[in-house]
């Protein structure tokens, strides 16, 4: 663990006025997690030997994508240039930058007084940016804008600086340019985060109140619960208690991360920092609460963060049906981790017992699915995504479908579907090809701005429905990926929505079951059967194979039968001999196809549910 060098001041005893909180938000891949890094080595919290690149992505997912999944929080010691005998303490959080991530985001801005706001300097402003600054505008945050990558040959600071300046309301001049691969004008941003950011505010000596932002589980020590103290101050070894469950525990260690976890001996106003309590039980830490003493604490909590709103559902079942119980705990231990994950459990008659999972997109789904299999050594079928719909009945009575199966039988009156609000940025010569996509993607043109000559911005409503899949995949290849969107929940709107159900012999199978447009219901049925005509090995008997929207059948395929060559041992002689036995051969079939019933292999429906989510899996970049 690198040492903190001898003039830092002791967490405990901080003067809230040398306090500085700030996080770093940007689009992908625009460099926050470089410039971190930067920071980490010029305060001199990790030492040479230990650094290495993306210090602060702690996750094998992260490192090998190249995108931060989870936001991270550091305290960083600062003497400014123009005043070197005040050390001040800086609390940086770096952030995701992928759309799906956006609660990460909100969660570290709502703990900060100001924020860095990174952009490519040979990218420029992407959609993620804007969606980012706006949040950071709503939270009242001091905005310092930043070009990043200044030292890359295609880099255009000066163009950028003026389009930066124009969205900020700043001048081109106060727009800082900086590299954060090699190092250079950090040290000026740092200067600059201690001068305009303010010192946070607060009551030192009333009850303590701290804010938790962030907790993750460490099966050593148990909840590791991280917090931002707002009032007052929280001592190693005393009660707290946590408003909203009323929980007591005992403080057995409080401090603050350097990176590396640092003891102190408490935590007082402005600062941040971690709590360990021993408490083993996940649930009794809860993103949002506040913390506040046992005895004579807080009567008011802090207003918490709004509840993420899941965007996308699909249902998680363990491939051994023995593995539910390991499956149960690993998502409760990684909603500790990850405050945007709810689950319930449900029962599928074709894959047994597992869970119904809401995420905030698909790549959130994607990460969430792999870190079961790696971290808890579960093997997993994922059904294929969508989004929830309200049908309502011509009785007047109201149904949620957050699963296929779930679709009411009966007269419908109206089937209403989420709508959301996309942002696409991308240069103006694209402007034909991304109207089309949206237009057969049912979308409706909001209006469009130039942000400058060669860039526009395009705004669209969109059902969800059509978006999550391969939406993405198709801008990018339409714009040879200049493209960037972002995309925020409006509402809900009426539309034409049938549900098709897949039959085998006659049987429904829920696991292949959805819910599409009507001018789409064909397609999908008659590409469904096909492939499933291919995966189900074939039976004694005839298999039919059918696609029905209601009691109509929209597409069919027949999985032929296996025949043993009962002609085999006649050699000449007379036809109705061979006749008799070719109809005898057909009664045991027909009685079979009466008793048989068919088992469709695991490998057909990983094969189907896999390949029909494809498409929104591995986007690492929006």
């Amino acid at each position: 663990m690198p040492a903190i060098p001898s003039h830092v001041p002791e967490p405990s005893r901080t003067d809230p006025a040398l306090i500085r909180n700030f996080c770093i938000i940007a689009h992908i891949d625009h460099g926050k997690s470089t410039l971190a890094d930067r920071m980490l080595q010029l305060t001199g919290v990790v030492e040479q030997r230990q650094m290495r690149a993306q210090y602060l992505d702690r996750m094998d997912i992260e490192r090998e994508r190249g995108i931060t999944i989870k936001s991270q929080a550091v305290r960083l010691p600062w003497a400014p240039s123009h005043d070197k005998s005040k050390t001040h303490i800086l609390n940086m959080i770096d952030t995701p930058g992928h759309v799906d991530f956006t609660y990460e985001v909100s969660r570290s801005l709502a703990a900060c007084e100001g924020t860095i706001l990174l952009v490519d300097a040979a990218q420029g402003i992407e959609a993620q940016t804007l969606a980012n600054l706006y949040l950071a505008m709503e939270n009242d945050l001091t905005i310092i804008p930043v070009l990043n990558k200044i030292d890359l040959p295609a880099a255009q600071p000066e163009k950028f600086a003026e389009e930066l300046a124009h969205l900020i309301g700043c001048e081109p001049d106060d727009v800082l340019k900086v590299s954060a691969k090699t190092g250079l004008g950090v040290e000026a941003l740092l200067d600059k985060v201690v001068e305009q950011v303010p010192a946070p505010v607060g009551v030192k000596d009333a009850p303590a109140r701290a804010m938790i932002f962030d907790s993750v589980y460490d099966s050593y020590r148990g909840v590791v619960t991280y917090v931002r103290v707002i009032d007052g101050q929280l001592n190693k070894r005393e009660r707290i208690k946590m408003m909203s469950t009323g929980a007591t525990h005992e403080l057995l260690e409080i401090g603050t991360n350097s990176p590396e976890m640092l003891a102190s001996d408490g935590l007082g106003v402005g600062e941040v920092g971690y709590l360990i309590t021993g408490v083993k039980d996940v649930r009794q830490s809860k993103v949002g609460d506040t913390v506040t003493s046992q005895s004579k604490g807080a009567e008011k909590p802090l207003g918490g963060y709004k509840d993420p709103k899941p965007m996308v559902f699909s249902g998680l079942y363990p491939l051994d049906g023995s593995d539910y119980p390991e499956l149960r705990e690993a998502l409760d231990k990684l909603q500790l981790n990850d405050a945007a994950l709810v689950y319930e459990p449900e029962t599928s008659a074709a894959l047994g017992f597992g869970f119904r999972v809401g995420f905030l997109g698909l790549l959130h789904l994607d990460v969430i699915r792999e870190r079961l299999e790696r971290e808890f050594g579960l093997d997993l079928i994922a059904t294929a995504p969508n989004v929830v719909y309200r049908v309502v009945m011509e009785d007047g009575t109201e149904h949620t479908v957050t699963n296929p199966s779930e679709f009411p039988e009966g007269k419908i009156s109206e089937v209403y579907e989420p709508v959301v609000r996309a942002t696409i940025l991308a240069p103006s010569e694209f402007i034909g090809s991304i109207m089309e996509l949206c237009q057969t993607r049912r979308g409706t043109l909001l209006g469009m701005d130039y942000l400058s000559e060669e860039r526009v911005e395009v705004r669209y409503t969109l059902p969800l429905a059509e978006i999550v899949f391969d939406f993405f995949d198709q801008l990018k290849s339409k714009t040879r990926g200049y493209a960037s969107l972002d995309y925020e929940p409006t509402g809900e709107q009426t539309s034409s929505l049938v549900k098709v159900d897949i039959l085998l012999h006659g049987d429904k199978v829920d696991a292949f079951s959805a819910i599409t447009h009507k001018d789409q219901a064909y397609a999908y049925g008659v590409r469904l059967v096909a492939k499933l005509k291919e995966l189900i090995p074939r039976q004694a008997f005839e298999v039919p194979v059918q696609a029905a929207i209601g009691s109509r059948v929209i597409a069919r395929e027949t999985i032929r039968a296996i025949r043993k060559d009962v002609l085999a041992k006649c050699y000449g002689g007379d036809i109705s001999r061979k006749r008799k036995l070719l109809e005898k051969q057909k009664e045991g079939k027909k009685r079979m196809k009466m008793v048989g019933s068919v088992e469709v292999p695991q490998e057909a429906f990983i094969a189907v549910l896999s390949s029909d989510d494809s498409a929104g899996s591995g986007k690492g970049k929006k």
